[in-house]
């Protein structure tokens, strides 16, 4: 690639056949995640591909792009159906934020979701015992609630720089899983037809549990602070949605509305976006700072002394951590992730969004130990 011109944005972006690639020259990439992009375009009935500055290798194909196709591949979508991020203003001032107690009461969301909440899934055309046990619970990998604090624009959106924010991140728990591992092996070449109308009916199933179990976690963040919250935005970014012009796969690619949360590390600021008139970024823009490195490899690049765990329940901004698993800190170290500075000045660079605000953790929660139960 030739190097950017960022002051003409679409000159920066690059494009190679059907795939349009909204990250700079200097983007850290993968090279595995290029190779899967060539792989995917290939496919029968791919016609467009959007990947962004966050892309990095999958399982099944590369995460961080979306993906047009005439037919429906399951695996694009992956087995956390309807994972996405939700973006929250509490009514409380920052000011009036006291971290060692909001510490103390966040842990609350460690515990399995107290009372009955079949109306809460009948209210969102699901069966009142859909995964009951599970919903409210934020689960392992990179999920995880935030409360945050705003330091930078929001006005022009009518955001209060003032009050303190919530970012959730999380998904369909056990029922995406269980959607896909549902399918035969054949799903995998591509459905169409009457295979594919079912395939759409559970998605679509786990795409609504997995919304209404971020705004119930908000929900239980937001009563341990002692605040009521508006919701802002609600961005799933592994998600199928159907076009006139097919089936758009979104894996690890937001889609857009007004506003898009993008998310950095647990130790770095996060961002929204406003999308950009971009049509062939596909409705879709970048969830957040993407991984750098798998979580394997994690276990060798970091240290995982007492004191290094320790350190890393602390944030640059005098923020703290909510993790007791000790594999999880080392896996979801900050160093594992790109920079989500340099994603959205590369989103920027090539006109697919503009930067909104900034936001910097101030409380993360991850998880806890559970006690046995005797």
């Amino acid at each position: 690639m030739g190097t950017p011109n960022l002051g003409d944005h679409p000159s920066a972006r690059q494009s190679d056949g059907i795939i349009s690639r909204f990250y700079t020259a200097t983007a850290w990439i993968d090279g595995r995640a290029e190779d899967q992009l060539k792989q995917v375009s290939a496919w029968a009935g791919v016609t467009k591909i959007a990947a962004f500055p966050d892309l990095h290798p999958g399982k099944y194909g590369p995460v961080g792009c979306a993906i047009l196709a005439d037919r429906i591949y399951p695996q694009l979508i992956g087995n956390d159906i309807g994972c996405g991020m939700s973006f929250f203003e509490l009514d409380l001032p920052l000011r009036k934020l006291k971290l060692e107690k909001a510490e103390r009461r966040m842990r609350v969301l460690g515990a399995p979701l107290e009372g009955l909440i079949n109306h809460r899934l009948e209210a969102s055309n699901l069966a009142g015992d859909l995964f009951a046990d599970a919903l409210g619970t934020i689960g392992g990998g990179n999920h995880f609630c935030e409360v945050q604090a705003m330091v930078e624009g929001g006005e022009e959106d009518g955001l209060d720089r003032h009050l303190t924010y919530l970012l959730v991140h999380s998904g369909s728990r056990g029922l995406g899983a269980a959607t896909l591992a549902a399918l035969p092996q054949t799903a995998f070449s591509g459905l169409q037809g009457a295979d594919a109308e079912l395939y759409v009916q559970n998605h679509d199933r786990a795409a609504r549990w997995a919304s209404l179990n971020r705004q119930i976690i908000a929900e239980r963040a937001a009563d341990a602070l002692r605040a009521d919250l508006r919701l802002i935005a609600d961005a799933p970014h592994n998600v199928l949605t159907q076009t006139a012009d097919g089936w758009l796969h979104r894996k690890g690619a937001a889609a857009t509305g007004a506003l898009v949360p993008v998310a950095g590390s647990r130790a770095t600021s996060s961002y929204l976006m406003r999308p950009l008139d971009a049509p062939e970024a596909l409705s879709s823009l970048a969830h957040g700072a993407g991984r750098r490195y798998d979580r394997s490899s994690m276990h060798g690049r970091v240290r995982g002394k007492a004191s290094d765990l320790i350190a890393m329940q602390r944030t640059p901004f005098g923020g703290r951590i909510i993790c007791e698993d000790r594999d999880l800190l080392i896996e979801e170290a900050p160093s594992a992730y790109k920079s989500a500075g340099a994603v959205v000045a590369d989103l920027e660079a090539t006109g697919a969004g503009q930067v909104a605000a900034k936001l910097n953790p101030i409380l993360t929660f991850k998880k806890i130990r559970q006690e046995k139960r005797r």
